[in-house]
């Protein structure tokens, strides 16, 4: 509801509250959402990944790079390594940089793996004007689907002008 109009939430505070730099004594409610990405890339080795870089497909059935997972524990990152395949020749992130974070000139140092496994996550709405998720994914809400389905076809997410 509110994110069709481009609100990312609300914050909320006390009426005799006033604003103080650097005090967090105001709350945030962020909208949530889910979404069905393909991993397409990972941080740390194959078999023990370390984040899930996450692509959703165009109209033109490419996948578009949309965010990075958190930090997966280590139980999590053996169990979705067992369902990776390292990527082939002709990988459609081949060629392509990530960037460490917002802001930063530091690039990631990735692993592309096959596009075929599809993790379901909880996402706030926030997207930057490219369809790119402006906060990562909880890793720890990451579920691979039960064997490897191919992801819905469906435009990257866009912010409202």
């Amino acid at each position: 509801m509110w994110a069709s109009v481009g609100m990312e939430g609300l914050v909320f505070k006390r009426l005799d509250d006033a604003y103080r730099p650097s005090v967090r004594s105001w709350q945030k409610y962020k909208v949530r959402e889910t979404s069905e990405p393909i991993v397409g890339a990972i941080t740390g080795p194959l078999a023990a990944p370390r984040t899930l870089l996450l692509g959703r497909y165009d109209t033109d059935g490419r996948p578009q790079y949309v965010g990075r997972t958190t930090t997966l524990a280590q139980v999590a990152g053996a169990a979705v390594a067992g369902l990776l395949a390292a990527g082939r020749r002709g990988h459609p992130w081949t060629g392509c940089s990530f960037s460490a974070g917002w802001g930063s000139q530091e690039k990631l140092n990735v692993t592309l793996v096959e596009p075929e496994m599809v993790v379901e996550v909880g996402v706030d709405v926030a997207h930057d004007a490219s369809g790119r998720w402006r906060h990562r994914p909880p890793a720890g809400g990451a579920t691979p689907h039960a064997g490897t389905v191919p992801a819905p076809t469906s435009p990257p997410p866009t912010s409202p002008a």
